[in-house]
């Protein structure tokens, strides 16, 4: 694995000491493996305290000497946990002084029972949910982060290009899964992409055809598929894919924790003249969206122009899911974690800036029929965006 410099744990550091300045914070605690990951370039059990100025430390429970190993900033053992008050206190005397220091942490994943622990170990601490500020930081990619999604590009590229050279009639949903990710983890794929919220999981991705893709799922998706069992209630199935009916080929590749996320449409044979209309609907969406995409860009108003162009196609009803199912977002940020900031969505109004990184993704699904959609995932540019996918935009006629 090619290791990033030291200079991106400064970068970092410094724009979330900025957020938290923001806020008011005086340190920030993070809990989550992505967040330490993120930080400190490794993700060894523990946590990091960063505090609103200096340096920050890295507290490791296990395994310490990976972490001394792998770790840009300074790495300590934790200790006893009941004990973490009086350590912090040692190290930053200038924040935990005689009263309660406001200090933010990654709330909205910090299981309960840890954060009750951390007001018993930390008293001398006010808390607050410093989540907003860490996902905003984590919005604007570097250009090793941006290096390592395109190589993951490559990856899903050759992975797609594998898939539909086996691709058959009567060949299951999952065996022309198993072919894509077994392409993908030869090349270093991790076998997982890492999603933030809540009970969301995501397998390599949706590899479904006709009515399963069209399924609704508790997936935060357009599209979550059959799956296997109520058990893995998405992705792919063991139905027969069938002459003329729609195949979703969803994917993603996360290579050294960085993901690619794309979406191609393929069908053995012809679609209906229904879904080649909402099939070239999208195409115009993501012509129009990375024509829009550029610094200064709000994401809700690409989200609204989607919806606009989506209701003068007639397919307002099967845009992005349908009926109840249906999502209210064109795309979202992506890169250590598949759901990042920003959404192109209502309610995210701040400009996009250079170096952003975002999947866009206009589907249409058609319960009892099938999903047909595109997904690139882009890169905002100086002067406009550019696209990390690398896989050709064509409907794969077969």
């Amino acid at each position: 694995m090619e290791k990033r410099s030291k200079d991106e744990a400064v970068i970092r550091r410094i724009r979330m000491q900025k957020e938290m300045a923001r806020h008011g914070m005086e340190g920030c605690l993070v809990t989550q493996n992505v967040g330490l990951y993120y930080f400190t370039g490794s993700m060894q059990t523990g946590y990091l305290f960063i505090p609103k100025t200096g340096e920050p430390t890295y507290y490791v429970r296990r395994s310490l000497a990976r972490a001394l190993e792998e770790s840009d900033v300074r790495t300590v053992e934790l200790g006893a946990f009941r004990q973490f008050g009086a350590k912090l206190a040692e190290d930053y005397p200038e924040v935990f002084g005689r009263k309660p220091a406001l200090i933010g942490a990654d709330l909205d994943v910090m299981p309960a029972q840890l954060y009750l622990r951390l007001t018993e170990a930390v008293p001398q601490a006010s808390w607050m949910d410093a989540s907003a500020a860490l996902r905003v930081v984590r919005s604007v990619k570097s250009a090793y982060e941006i290096d390592k999604i395109s190589q993951a590009a490559e990856v899903a590229d050759a992975a797609l290009r594998e898939g539909l050279s086996s691709l058959r009639e009567g060949m299951t949903e999952l065996e022309l899964m198993a072919v894509i990710e077994n392409s993908m983890r030869r090349a270093g794929h991790i076998g997982l992409m890492r999603m933030r919220g809540y009970n969301q999981e995501i397998m390599t991705g949706v590899v479904a055809a006709g009515e399963a893709a069209a399924e609704p799922s508790y997936f935060d998706g357009p599209a979550g598929g059959r799956g296997l069992s109520p058990a893995a209630p998405l992705s792919s199935s063991k139905r027969p894919i069938m002459r003329d009916e729609p195949i979703l080929i969803d994917i993603g590749c996360c290579i050294d924790g960085y993901t690619i996320d794309q979406t191609r449409t393929a069908v053995i044979g012809e679609l209906s003249e229904e879904l080649l209309h909402a099939y070239e609907t999208s195409e115009a969406i993501v012509r129009r969206t990375e024509a829009l995409l550029k610094p200064g860009a709000r994401p809700d108003q690409l989200y609204f122009e989607a919806l606009n162009m989506a209701a003068e196609a007639g397919l307002s009803s099967h845009f992005m899911g349908f009926g109840g199912d249906q999502v209210r977002f064109l795309g979202h940020g992506i890169g250590l974690e598949i759901d990042e900031w920003p959404a192109l969505a209502k309610g995210f109004s701040e400009p996009l800036e250079p170096g952003t990184v975002v999947a866009v993704e206009p589907k249409f699904t058609f319960p009892g029929i099938g999903v047909v959609g595109l997904e690139n995932t882009y890169v905002v540019t100086e002067t406009g965006c550019r696209a990390l996918t690398k896989s050709p935009e064509t409907l794969f006629c077969l």
